[in-house]
């Protein structure tokens, strides 16, 4: 019995509480998600042990989560925004991330991840080919510029050297027209 005390003593009661509480929290459990193309808010609700107000208010806090709405209105969430708000849940509730904390790690998350994407390099090509459609595309330019030389000679001209036919002008009366006058 004494073990039993001295280790009591040790812990004492608030560490034997949050030995309790850790080992029910276990570490990051993984949560199945079901092979379906969308998702009610009920249903995401259960699968993130919260309650539908808490993804609704998520939504608002934060921007990554974006689920679809139906024609009337309901939200139907694909399966990334479900990892989304499994995501957002193990920041906040499991990390201890505050809304802002979480939010802030998630979009320097997604800049890094369309860095890395952008980084990506090009697949090369051949050198044979690229430079076959290089001539061609050298050709071309060198045709366009003719042509818009040729077109911009055309416009500059003087309006002089174009004839054009003028209409006279009928004279008018100085009182102006007569309209009882046939």
């Amino acid at each position: 019995m004494w073990p039993i005390l001295f280790w009591m003593a040790a812990v004492g009661p608030i560490g034997l509480s949050m030995q309790k509480h850790a080992s029910q929290r276990g570490g990051a459990a993984v949560t199945a998600i079901p092979d379906k193309l969308y998702f009610r808010i009920g249903e995401v609700a259960k699968l993130c042990k919260v309650e539908a107000y808490v993804l609704r208010f998520w939504e608002s806090e934060f921007s990554q989560l974006k689920p679809n709405k139906s024609g009337t209105g309901q939200r139907l969430y694909r399966k990334r925004d479900v990892e989304m708000a499994l995501q957002i849940k193990r920041l906040l509730h499991e990390e201890g991330y505050t809304i802002a904390g979480a939010r802030q790690l998630l979009q320097s998350e997604s800049r890094e991840a369309r860095k890395a994407n952008n980084s990506q390099t090009e697949l090369p090509l051949k050198s044979e080919q690229s430079g076959i459609k290089a001539a061609k595309n050298e050709v071309r330019l060198q045709r366009l510029r003719m042509e818009l030389k040729e077109l911009l000679g055309m416009l500059s001209a003087s309006p002089n050297s174009v004839p054009r036919e003028r209409k006279a002008k009928k004279a008018v009366p100085a009182g102006g027209p007569n309209l009882f006058e046939k």
